[in-house]
């Protein structure tokens, strides 16, 4: 059993009902899931209307490296030491998905003393949430077909079908396919692909939508395909937004679950943030804030894919503003970045450490374009030493931010009293709002202020797809659209193999996709894929489940 499980199942839960009461929930307002997870009621937040707002605390990190920085598990252990120093915090995050779980990642609930639970619910199908996103999604997709195959009014051109299908699992096999084969009963033939359902439109509905009549009018926007004469036909034209908001009733209801010390944690929605939005629900980050003198919540990757887009576009849409962000880095990382192979991260070696602070201070330079103050959590493994992370609070301390060491991993709440205190140094009860672009910038300039401004791009290149998508966007009237960028989260470049700071690269967009719906355009930069492919040897292969239907090689 690995030391993370071992630590999961040492833990006594307490009945979720009296963690929701102890967060100020009333049992009434839970729908619940066995004895240690359940849904909230949306009424809760009728209730809650008039309760003051708690600050927001987002969790981002440096460009992540294959070593794994900690990022879940600092944005639990955070807010596992702000309740230890008397600063009530509730911790909101997204909902695993099957296929990183399955693929390369393993688990997404934290680590070691710092910890979601139950972590093997909580990672594998939860209270369902993306099965029904993928549902939704689906149904869709088969009212389409169905549309052509009866030659319903609007006519769909098959060519020009913009939906696709969804699954929860890497399968690069379905990147590309041809369905509709076997006969004139069979559909109508046609070249289609699949998503992985963390960047299915749906997902990206389901985290800003804020009621039922939100989602049900997001889903009737999002454009499916075109007519033979080019008229764009949206779900709304197919009678069936009502049926797909249908199926995600409960599914718009944030999760409840404990954290390794009983304190609340939000669980709900998961969109990527390399091609998506990258961050849990707006209702659960509100809930939180409801709840909380500080809420903790986190955006997927580095800097340059989910915090840009919590502010442009989920900050944007919602109306709420982190006070501070905290960003974490490791010194495995820095080294990584400075050049070291994966292979000898264990060996001390300053200069690397020296030669990656390059990719540390570019995202500290971005935190400042959004006018926020950061604090660097520096999430400590048993191989850093002392000289090394000196280096790094030296650098961080130059550059105007805080910095503190981190331990919750083996130390839970206690290990980030110290980086809960630097926290409350700097939370900001007023920032100032700045967004990185207006939205009634063209949309060529919003791509290009993003790549310059964040991701340090010298040129950008639009492929001829793009230019005709670009024009395309303008005549159907979206220009006002914020853009979600879809890119590697590898490199602060659109090349994965560009590490640190690259200097002097061009972004190739080769392709805008209009999510109307979501109300956010996505340029998909370089060689980024919206279907995950397995590696050699998935994570799958690790995992089991014994006689007593206990869940082995999860973690």
């Amino acid at each position: 059993m690995s030391y993370d499980m071992e630590i999961a199942r040492s833990v006594e839960l307490k009945p979720i009902w009296e963690v929701a009461e102890a967060a100020g929930i009333k049992r009434e307002e839970l729908e619940l899931y066995g004895d240690y997870k359940a849904k909230v009621k949306l009424s809760v937040f009728k209730r809650l209307e008039d309760a003051p707002e708690g600050k927001l605390v987002l969790v981002s990190a440096i460009t992540p490296t294959p070593a794994g920085e900690g990022k879940t598990t600092t944005s639990i252990g955070l807010s596992l030491g702000l309740n230890k120093i008397g600063v009530k915090s509730v911790v909101a995050l997204r909902e695993p998905s099957l296929g990183p779980l399955f693929g390369m990642k393993g688990g997404a609930t934290g680590g070691g003393r710092a910890q979601v639970l139950p972590p093997e619910d909580i990672n594998l199908h939860f209270t369902g949430d993306l099965h029904a996103v993928t549902s939704a999604h689906n149904l869709i997709a088969a009212v389409v077909d169905n549309h052509l195959y009866r030659r319903k009014k609007p006519c769909l051109d098959s060519r020009r079908i913009e939906w696709s299908r969804v699954l929860d699992i890497n399968d690069r096999s379905l990147r590309d396919i041809v369905i509709g084969l076997g006969g004139r009963t069979q559909g109508v033939p046609r070249e289609t692909f699949f998503q992985i359902t963390a960047s299915s439109e749906i997902m990206a509905i389901l985290c800003l939508a804020e009621s039922y009549e939100e989602l049900k009018r997001r889903i009737g926007n999002i454009l499916v395909g075109y007519t033979y004469e080019g008229e764009p036909v949206f779900v709304r034209d197919l009678k069936v937004e009502g049926a797909a908001a249908a199926i995600l009733k409960d599914a718009l209801k944030p999760n409840l679950v404990q954290t390794t010390e009983n304190t609340p944690a939000l669980i709900h929605g998961g969109p990527f943030a390399n091609i998506a939005q990258g961050a849990n629900s707006v209702i659960a980050t509100k809930l939180a804030m409801k709840l909380s003198e500080v809420a903790v919540t986190e955006a997927g990757f580095g800097f340059d894919l989910g915090a840009e887009k919590f502010f442009d576009i989920v900050s944007r849409t919602a109306g709420f503003y982190p006070n501070v962000v905290v960003l974490v880095a490791t010194v495995r990382a820095l080294k990584m970045h400075g050049g070291k192979k994966l292979s000898h991260l264990q060996e001390p070696d300053p200069g690397a450490v020296e030669k990656g602070l390059a990719n540390l201070e570019k995202h500290l330079e971005n935190i400042r374009k959004f006018g926020v103050r950061a604090v660097v959590a520096i999430n400590r493994f048993h191989s850093d030493t002392d000289r090394e992370i000196k280096i790094v609070r030296e650098f961080t301390e130059s550059m105007g931010a805080r910095s503190a060491v981190m331990d919750a991993y083996s130390k839970g709440g206690d290990g980030a009293v110290k980086l809960a205190e630097a926290v409350m140094e700097r939370i900001d009860p007023s920032p100032q709002r700045k967004f990185l672009y207006p939205l009634d910038m063209p949309v060529e300039k919003k791509i290009e202020t993003v790549a310059r401004e964040i991701y340090g791009a010298q040129a950008i290149d639009f492929t001829k797809k793009a230019k005709s998508d670009l024009k395309k966007i303008k005549k159907m009237g979206f220009e006002h659209f914020p853009v979600c960028i879809a890119k590697t989260q590898k490199s602060l470049s659109d090349n994965p193999a560009l590490l640190g700071r690259p200097k002097d690269f061009l972004v190739t967009v080769r392709e805008i996709r209009i999510s109307s719906g979501a109300g956010f355009l996505v340029p998909i930069t370089g060689d980024i894929l919206l279907m995950p492919g397995l590696p050699e040897k998935p994570n799958a292969e690790n995992v089991d489940i014994d006689e007593e239907g206990n869940i082995l090689g999860l973690l």
